[in-house]
Parts: structure tokens; sequence; C-alpha cells
């Protein structure tokens, strides 16, 4: 029997991207390059000799490359840095190494080194078409949604006609993935893998189980959140990515029914124009709707239609905001080159609020030196699934063994605890670095995993007032400290599901003005937790105190280091 192997280099947690090292048969494949540094490609990596199907030294066919690369082949699900960022230097360190992906990620990959002068090294694959890439090993691509361009990967292997007595094994890897429809792609065909059972299934876990309203509701959200915005004369800031959102930010403001025929002007900085232009040259690769738009009226650049779309020179940006505008800015944005004569809202899509101190420390410094009003707050438009949709892919699938990667240890750890998944199927959850051994036997015996993340509790009506009691054990996971970080809660209702998380010192700052958060206060000091005081020098010290409290041994908060205190 040949068995199956992975090696995560690096599996999406923080800032560390994505990419991995599977072995089938003989063949090493790495799928995607999201490595800042590329160190731990160029160190060797035993497959053990004495596993079924490994031999000290895999026989490597003519037609791939030569023994000392660091994979047989690479595969590039699509073209945003956190999956591609490290494809030049691996290019570079190794030019005879092959690289794929869909054509329009071949089209796209430059974008990630924008000063760079890039060759075309990643060869395009037809989409839903099986390609033989070395004897036994071919490769079918099927859109995933998300970004244009994005595959999911469908590896088998065959075994030599020596081996006929194995069957071929079969490995899906989503890459990013997205069911609905976007403005910009469409999601990913799941009647189309419907029943394939694979082997193997490497699915991401961006968002957990966490579940989310229907995409179109997001955007009516969003759009209305903007639109009230512009109403009372404050301008929109939306700091984006190059790739993707930003695009599909573009899209819904010039389709959506509040802003169409308004007297409007949505500026564009230049590094997300050029992003826009790549979309331009793409077009025949973008849904059936979008090239119909595009027949009327031009999809991005327009002055005539309102509301106007233009590219931003940098010498326009203190003059803008009068009247109130939309500005799409690059995630880096220095918010005082904008705010110097009106007011402004900037929106940070959720997915990128994890990380927000400089931009925090920008809005902060530009309250203190501007005469403009400032506020922040998030929205989400989301470009994965969520948990409902990634265990229907999984299901629709019927893997024997499913690797989470792609989203915080806990968030998978979540989707790895779910009863439903652990009683069907074989789940992994590795660290970086750590080998993953998937043996496929012809009967399914899944394992039961140790992860345990539900809490029973009660629910109690007292007066004019609801309790929610569980058990201490909850404190025991390492979230708790996030969620009972100010002793603050806030509910809603999600369908029937009513869904409680905890406020920190950080979202009750970004729901006050920036100028509000220059003001020495309990709020802002490093030593206010869950309500109270801890600061042993401080009066208050145990004692519960109010966030727009002070007193003389007051600290502020330090959002580029952290502000975690032990308790």
């Amino acid at each position: 029997m040949v068995d199956l192997e992975c090696i995560p280099y690096a599996v999406g947690h923080a800032d560390e991207g994505v990419s991995l090292l599977v072995r089938m048969g003989p063949y090493r494949i790495l799928l995607d390059c999201g490595l800042r540094q590329i160190d731990v490609l160029r160190e060797p990596v035993v497959w053990y000799p004495d596993r079924p199907g490994n031999s000290p030294e895999p026989n490597h066919p003519s037609d791939l490359t030569l023994s000392d690369l660091p994979a047989d082949l690479v595969l590039c699900s699509h073209a945003h840095p956190d999956h591609a960022r490290g494809l030049l230097a691996l290019h570079q360190a190794f030019p005879q190494l092959p690289i794929c992906g869909s054509e329009v990620t071949a089209h796209l990959l430059p974008l990630n080194w924008p000063a760079t002068e890039v060759p075309l090294f990643c060869q395009a694959l037809p989409w839903r078409s099986p390609v033989e890439l070395a004897a036994g090993l071919s490769v079918e691509l099927f859109p995933a949604g998300h970004l244009p361009g994005a595959a999911a990967f469908l590896l088998t292997y065959k075994p030599a006609l020596a081996e006929s007595e194995s069957r071929p094994y079969t490995l899906l890897y989503t890459g990013d993935f997205f069911l609905s429809n976007s403005r910009l792609v469409e999601g990913l065909p799941l009647e189309e893998l419907r029943g394939s059972a694979p082997d193997v299934l490497i699915v991401e876990g961006s968002f957990g189980t966490a579940r989310h309203a229907h995409r179109r509701q997001q955007e009516n959200q969003l759009a209305e959140r903007i639109s009230q915005a512009i109403k009372q004369g404050t301008s929109v800031m939306l700091p984006v990515p190059v790739l993707g959102l930003g695009q599909e930010l573009l899209m819904l403001l010039r389709s959506h029914h509040y802003f169409t025929g308004q007297n409007l002007d949505i500026w564009v900085e230049e590094a997300i124009a050029i992003g826009c232009d790549a979309y331009l040259d793409i077009l025949p690769q973008l849904p059936a709707n979008v090239r119909n738009f595009a027949q009327n009226q031009p999809l991005f650049w327009d002055q005539r239609i309102r509301p106007r779309v233009q590219r931003l020179r940098s010498e326009q940006r203190d003059s803008l905001g009068k009247p109130a505008c939309i500005v799409l800015v690059d995630q880096s944005v220095d918010v005082q080159a904008y705010c110097q004569h009106s007011d402004w809202l900037i929106l940070l899509p959720r997915q990128m609020a994890g990380d927000t101190s400089v931009l925090l420390e920008n809005i902060q410094a530009a309250a203190q030196t501007q005469p403009a009003e400032l506020s922040l707050e998030t929205y989400l438009l989301a470009e994965h699934s969520d948990g409902p949709a990634t265990t229907q892919l999984i299901h629709n699938l019927r893997p024997q063994h499913i690797v989470f990667v792609h989203g915080s240890s806990t968030y998978l750890a979540d989707l790895t605890g779910l009863d439903e998944l652990s009683n069907r199927y074989h789940l992994h959850c590795p660290a970086a670095g750590t080998r993953v051994e998937l043996p496929i036997a012809e009967t399914f015996q899944p394992t039961q995993p140790e992860t345990n993340t539900s809490y029973e509790g009660e629910v109690a009506e007292l007066g004019s007032v609801v309790t929610i009691s569980l058990p201490q054990a909850l404190t025991d996971d390492p979230r708790w400290r996030n969620f009972a970080d100010t002793g603050l809660v806030v509910g809603s209702w999600q369908g029937e599901e009513f869904v409680i998380r905890g406020l920190s010192a950080q979202d009750i700052l970004l729901e006050r003005s920036p100028a509000m958060t220059a003001i020495n206060c309990c709020a802002t000091c490093v030593y206010y937790r869950g309500q109270r005081c801890w600061n042993q020098t401080s009066a208050l010290f145990g004692f519960k105190v109010s966030p727009e409290g002070y007193c003389p041994v007051y600290e502020p908060l330090d959002f580029e280091s952290g502000h975690d205190l032990e308790s």
C-alpha cells in the first residue's frame, strides 16, 4: 500500500502564510508558498524508508526535476500574498522547478512584487480537465471562489503496473475557498465535486465554526453604513488589500441601489488601481454578469456615470473630503495625509482587525494634530466560507482524512471538536513542521479527538435581567482572556441562535472617536481589565472603575506591543 504524508511548512496561523509539502507515492508536491523566507525549503526532507511505499531515495521521472530540489512540483492555489509571496524567491533559487496554477493566477501573481521585473514563471493549467504531470500523477483544477483564478486541486496518483493491485489515491486541496457567489467571482461549484470521496482533503478553516449572514445581507449592511456616513457629510476611507476585496467593494459601490446615480466621487489609490487594471486584463475570465456590465459601462474607471470612479494621485490627498467622498486605500495608509479638511469614517474589514495597532496609532496621531473628526469601525464582507459552509463541503466530498489549515489554532480546534466531523472522518490540525501521516484503509474507522469546546450552562430570568451561568472550565481556554478583557459583552440574534461576544478595551475604543481615545482615562489605561483597576500603586486597585475615570498613576495602552496584563 502507498501511504500519503504531509509536512506543513506554514499552516496560516497569524501572519505566517500557507505552504504544505505532500507526498503521493514517489512524488513530492508543494502546495502554495506563502513563506516570507524560503530557507526551510532548502533543507532536505527525509521520507522514512521503512514505511510502506517509501524508498530511501524516491525515483523521480525524467519529466520532473532533479532530486536535490525541494519538491518535484509546485501548485499555487491563487495570487494572494499569504499563498504566493515566496514563489518568486523559490523560482530564482530553483529555476528548473515547475510552478503551476490557473491561467488567471499566472497573470495576477506579479502583483505580489510591484517594484520587481517578474518573469512569467507560472505554467497555466486548464479548468476541469485532468493533466498528467508525471507518470501516474495527474491534477485537475476546479474554481474555488474567493478570488479570480483561485483553484482547488484534485491530485490523483496511480501506482505503476507492477503495483496494479493498489488502487489510485486522491487528494483534494481547496486553497482558500468560498461557496457563495461574490460580485466578481462565482463560488466553488460544489455539485461538480459532490461524492468524489478523496482519500485526503486539505481544507481551510479561516472562520472556524462561526456562522455568517448571507453574503448579500453583508453587502447591504455595509452599503447602508457607507450611505449613512455620506448623507451626514462624512467621508469614508476603506483600507483594503491590493487584490480581491478592493475590487469587490468598487463593484458593490457602483452597482448598489444606495449609490447608483448619486453625485458621489469614489477615489482609488494607485496600488489598488493597479489591481483593478489587472482585473480588466482578465475580463473574459470573469462571470457572465460582470462581462455584461462591462459592455454597457466601464468596469471601474468612469467619470461620466454616477458615482464617478477615479484614480487618486498623491497630491490630491489633502484636498479630499469636501464634498464627502469614498476612498479606497492600501492597508498601510497614512491617515494624516487625508484628514486635513473634513470628517472621516474609517471602515476596516473584520478579517484585518486583529492587527490594527499601527492604524490605531495613525488615527490617534491624526486626531491630536488635525481638526477633523475621525472614527473607526469594522465590517464583515466575507471572502472565506463560514463554519456551516465548510462542513457542507466536507459532507458532500466524504473524504477519509481531513487536514485543517489556514486559521487560528483555536478556530481550527473548534472544527476538529465538532461531533459531526469527528464521528465520520480522521481529523488533523497540524502545527508548522509537524509531519502528518495519512494511511489509507479500505474500511474507515474515525478517531475521536480529545478536544472538547462545548460548555453546557443554564439560563435564568431574574426580574429585569437574564443571567447565563457557564462552568469554570471555560476560563482554561486561551481565548478567555480576550473574551473577558473588560467584563463587558454584546449579544445579537443570528437566525435562531443568540451569539455573545466579549468587548475588549480596543472594541470600546473603536466605538469612540479617536479624539476620545487620546484622553487619559481608565478605558485607555494598561491596567484596566474586567472593569477593575489592577495597578497596585493606585488607590483604586481591585475596585470596579468607570471607563471614563482617571487616577494619577495612569499608564496609556501600548497598541504596538499589546496590552495583556498578568493576573
